[in-house]
This record gives structure tokens, C-alpha cells and sequence, in this order.
């Protein structure tokens, strides 16, 4: 039987038996759609290679600790790793006040700059960062929601296929986090005019 027709279980025993071949069929099975999640995420393809290169060597390391669990598929645990790698990048950047890249999405950008005077402008900014602190400040799931929607440009079933939740939790994700931040803002007595 060709290694190829094998199951992902059958090649992850053989691999960790020693046939270092059968990671490879792992490998080209799955990489066009972990590098394509990966750069859908990230939106630039140097960083994606280098996430995707990571991604793996987590995935090689985790298999020979023994800590792989069989239970679930191979597939969606490599998009998982993928994923939170990802998401790590994005906070060490915003960690380190880093701009990363030109295409993300920023909510001025959508103000036509010569409709501002200096004034407007300085408040717009301080209400985006009030906004961007306070999105912090929800749980996990709403804020993972959030930057995938807003900063990074993600369609509802994209972010569902990227959490592996359905698209109706996605969407009652985005509805409980709105919901939240409006009563952050009321709570902190903030006059953000937002929502």
C-alpha cells in the first residue's frame, strides 16, 4: 500500500517508529492549507514562511514528546499551533509598539484626512486607543473575534473555519463582545460615541 493512501494516524505511528518519510506525506498533504491560513492571517508571505516553518517544528517536537493526542484530527491541531502562533506574533508586536504592517486595518484610515482639523484628529486617536485597551480587556474568545474582524479583515466563516467553531458562534461571539465593550465604556463613564 502506497504511503500516500494511508491515514494521518497510521503515517504519525510509522513516523514515530522511525519511517521519517511518512512525516514528509503528512507534510505535502497539509501544507498548502496551513501556509494558506497562515497567510490569510498574517497577510504578508515571509512572515507566514517563517510561521509555517515554526508551526512545523512545534508539530515534530510535540509528536516525539508523545504529547499528540489521537483523539482528535490531525488537520485541525495543525491549524491550531499554526493559529496561536499567529496570534503570538501579533501580541509580541503589540508588545513591543511595533507597526507590522501597512495593510492592517486601522479605523482611521477610513476618515478622509482633509475633513479633520487637528482637533478631530487627536480625538479620533485618543478614542482608538481607548477602544484598543478596552477590547483587551474581554474575554479570550470576544477579543480573538474582534482582531480577526476588524484588525485583520476576516469574513465571519473565515474566523469560524479558523476557530473551528460554527459561524453562528462567531457571530454570537462578535455580538457578546459589542455587547460587552458598551458596557466597559458605561462603566468607565467614557464619552466614546462608538456604538
Amino acid at each position: 500500500m502506497k504511503k500516500i493512501q494511508l491515514s494521518d494516524q497510521v503515517l504519525i505511528t510509522n513516523y514515530l517508529e522511525g519511517d521519517e518519510t511518512c512525516f514528509e506525506v503528512l507534510l505535502m498533504r497539509y501544507k498548502d492549507r496551513v501556509f494558506s491560513q497562515l497567510l490569510l492571517m498574517v497577510k504578508n508571505r515571509d512572515l507566514a514562511e517563517d510561521l509555517f516553518q515554526e508551526t512545523f517544528i512545534k508539530v515534530v517536537n510535540t509528536l516525539k514528546l508523545g504529547k499528540y493526542n489521537h483523539e482528535g484530527k490531525f488537520l485541525p491541531w495543525v491549524k491550531r499551533i499554526a493559529h496561536n502562533l499567529a496570534i503570538d506574533h501579533f501580541r509580541k508586536l503589540k508588545k513591543r509598539k511595533e507597526v507590522y504592517n501597512k495593510d492592517e486595518y486601522d479605523l482611521m484610515s477610513n476618515i478622509p484626512e482633509d475633513s479633520l482639523n487637528i482637533e478631530e484628529i487627536m480625538v479620533n486617536t485618543q478614542v482608538l486607543g481607548s477602544l484598543k485597551s478596552l477590547v483587551e480587556e474581554l474575554p479570550h474568545e470576544q477579543k480573538e473575534v474582534i482582531k480577526m474582524r476588524i484588525y485583520m479583515g476576516l469574513s465571519f466563516k473565515e474566523i469560524a473555519d479558523e476557530t473551528n467553531v460554527s459561524i453562528n458562534t462567531s457571530l454570537g461571539r462578535m455580538r457578546y463582545a459589542l455587547i460587552n465593550l458598551r458596557k466597559l465604556i458605561e462603566e468607565k463613564n467614557l464619552n466614546l460615541n462608538v456604538f
